[in-house]
């Protein structure tokens, strides 16, 4: 067996990890540029290493004695230690290498060649052109404290050392609020203030109430927590606690993190916000309830006036029982359930909520005018989630998502499109992993599938997604190219989306592949005419004019508006007659309010081009 030589064995250590700067920089030590002198022993057995933060005193002189520069008062200095964080901070070499030698309390004296000092080619920190940076000197250096450290930003400017640790996973983060014990000191050790007794300071994250470096570091703290924070003058700024900041480089914040509410803006804008007064069970968010789960809640429904009248109750107005209602059935305010579902089992929090989220689209109750402004208080009890299919026969399936499809349905109905699109592709999604025994089975899924997704296009055709809808219409016909309801639906996507040649092409196909469909296609084709008129119609009332000017004249361009409004409650010709097979009837175009118009360039693309060319304003140049 070979024997590596010394040199072959570091040639391979390299390859596997790549030295960092500090290990090459040690590597140009050599004996006898650095020694070490001590002078009081430490009081323990343990030193610092990467990634702890140092704080000592440094007082450098020449080999007669001379104070070169130093950290202490009494020798000139502001009298603030320095801090560093081994392995992060830039630091001399003979530093780097002689205090990580050191125990707490220890001082020691080293003695550097200019090149373990100022004097190393490349040296990360820079002195004054009167430094002696070429001179054998001898750095005095006092331990005073070492430990591990939390670096909360990389420059180095907010350094969290933890004396406590505190409970659970959760930080407090804007907007929360927050109680803490706090005090302040200077660099120096003097105090700037303490807050440790009587009732804790209050603070709310994001309203710079605290120096933005204090809430960056608390912002790394869990409950319980006990900390030092030091911060430097970048991170520091004039807030109620620290009017002035004159004199000041730094300040080490001792806090201990009491309590914390979590305020969570569920609309991003101020609005809807959630304060949560007692805690749930478990894990935020993985242990929050889903959509389609059975919430079981107490809450008091309160106007947000002085009196804060109560206006609903589950204990009075339930007979004391809780309020059971299902995630994604809209049978509550859309901001109570949205922060319902930001809980835990257990939990408390008082919701406080805007007019278009509670109830001016909702049932209003009596007592609450329109308009209003409410709160909620809300107990979540518990939750039960939708069912899992796993250990389900293909029968018991299909009728779980014929019930989860009539809710759908009933929720198409009501107009909440969002919501019935929601619980069609729930089951689209839970169908990936349903697998069919035999040819009748297969069917009956395939056939399920592809009215699902219909649906879903059907929806988003309410929404305006004309592109998604046309998506959802292709899963269908990916699979079958001549289903007729897909090719009526995605025709009707295209129409609304402006494409009329793929609309006609749908149209057409549809008579095609089913002799029945063609009074439909028939009604649709002519109201597809009807579109291409209004537009021509339009784009002639658009450009007349635009070059009878003389040049440099320029034509005002008329409106796009025909004048008559659309009437909402018109119901759409083109869909009269298409009939589907399946209680989903509901879902075609008859039934349901119609689509607002897409914009005009929407709509004007990709016919547009044979419009500037039947006007002949391809060979034209505007000036």
């Amino acid at each position: 067996m070979a024997v590596l030589e010394d040199s072959e064995l570091e040639s391979k250590s390299q390859k596997k990890k790549p030295l960092s700067e500090d290990e090459k920089r040690r590597k140009k030590i050599t004996p006898g540029s650095l020694m070490k002198a001590l002078v009081r022993p430490g009081a323990a057995d343990k030193a610092p290493s990467d990634g702890d933060q140092v704080i000592y005193h440094c007082t450098i002189r020449t080999l007669d004695g001379v104070v070169v520069e130093s950290t202490r008062a009494e020798f000139g200095g502001n009298g603030v230690p320095k801090r560093q964080v081994l392995g992060k901070s830039k630091m001399i070499l003979g530093l780097l290498e002689g205090i990580p030698t050191m125990f707490l309390g220890e001082v020691a004296v080293f003695k550097m060649k200019p090149e373990l000092h100022y004097g190393e080619e490349g040296c990360p920190v820079s002195v004054s052109g009167s430094f002696p940076k070429d001179d054998e000197l001898h750095f005095e250096i006092e331990l005073i404290d070492f430990s591990k450290a939390k670096v909360v930003t990389e420059d180095l400017g907010i350094i969290k050392k933890v004396k406590e640790e505190g409970q659970g996973w959760e930080q407090p983060r804007e907007p929360y609020e927050v109680k803490v014990w706090i005090s302040a000191k200077s660099g120096d050790g003097k105090m700037i203030f303490s807050h440790t007794e009587g009732e804790p300071f209050f603070f709310t994250f994001g309203k710079s109430e605290i120096p933005k470096g204090l809430q960056m570091g608390i912002g790394t703290m869990s409950r319980g927590e006990k900390a030092v924070i030091y911060v430097m003058k970048d991170y520091l700024s004039e807030c109620p606690i620290i009017p002035s900041l004159t004199g000041i480089t730094e300040i080490h914040f001792e806090v201990e993190l009491l309590h914390f509410i979590q305020v969570r803006d569920v609309l991003g804008d101020g609005r809807l916000i959630k304060r949560r007064l007692r805690d749930g069970r478990g894990e935020f968010p993985m242990d929050c309830p889903l959509k389609d789960s059975l919430l079981q809640v107490h809450y008091k429904g309160m106007l947000l006036n002085e009196e804060k009248t109560i206006f609903y109750d589950t204990r009075v107005n339930n007979n004391g029982q809780p309020f059971e209602f299902r995630s994604g059935e809209g049978l509550v305010p859309e901001g109570l359930e949205m922060c319902t579902r930001l809980m835990l089992p257990g939990e408390i929090a008082l919701v406080t909520c805007p007019p278009d989220f509670a109830y001016d689209k909702f049932p209003r109750p009596a007592e609450v005018p329109e308009g209003a402004h409410v709160q909620w208080e809300i107990e979540l009890l518990d939750y039960e989630k939708q069912k899992d299919w796993t250990g389900f026969n293909f029968r018991e399936i299909m009728d779980d998502v014929e019930k989860i499809k009539s809710t759908g349905n009933r929720l198409f109905k009501e107009g909440k499109y969002d919501l019935a699109k929601a619980k069609y592709e729930h089951v689209l999604r839970e169908f990936n992993h349903v697998n069919p025994q035999d040819d009748e089975e297969g069917k009956e899924f395939s056939d399920t599938r592809n009215l699902l997704n219909l649906n879903v296009a059907a929806c988003w055709l309410k929404l305006g997604e004309f592109r998604k809808s046309i998506e959802a219409c292709n899963k269908v016909l990916d699979t079958n190219l001549y289903h007729v309801k897909a090719l009526y639906r995605r025709g009707m996507a295209y129409m609304d989306a402006g494409d009329f040649e793929a609309t006609r092409a749908d149209f057409n196909q549809m008579m095609t592949a089913d002799k029945s469909s063609e009074p439909t296609a028939k009604a649709a084709l002519l109201k597809l005419k009807k579109e291409e008129q209004e537009l021509q119609r339009r784009a002639r009332q658009q450009f007349k004019g635009l070059f009878d000017k003389k040049p440099g004249e320029i034509s005002e361009v008329g409106s796009w508006d025909s004048g008559q409004e659309e009437d909402p409650n018109k119901i759409r010709e083109a869909d009269v007659g298409c009939k589907d097979e399946t209680e989903n009837e509901h879902l075609l175009e008859a039934t349901a309010p119609p689509q607002p118009p897409a914009t005009v360039w929407s709509r004007i693309w990709p016919t547009g081009r044979r419009l500037f060319h039947d006007f002949g304003l391809d060979k034209c140049t505007i000036l």
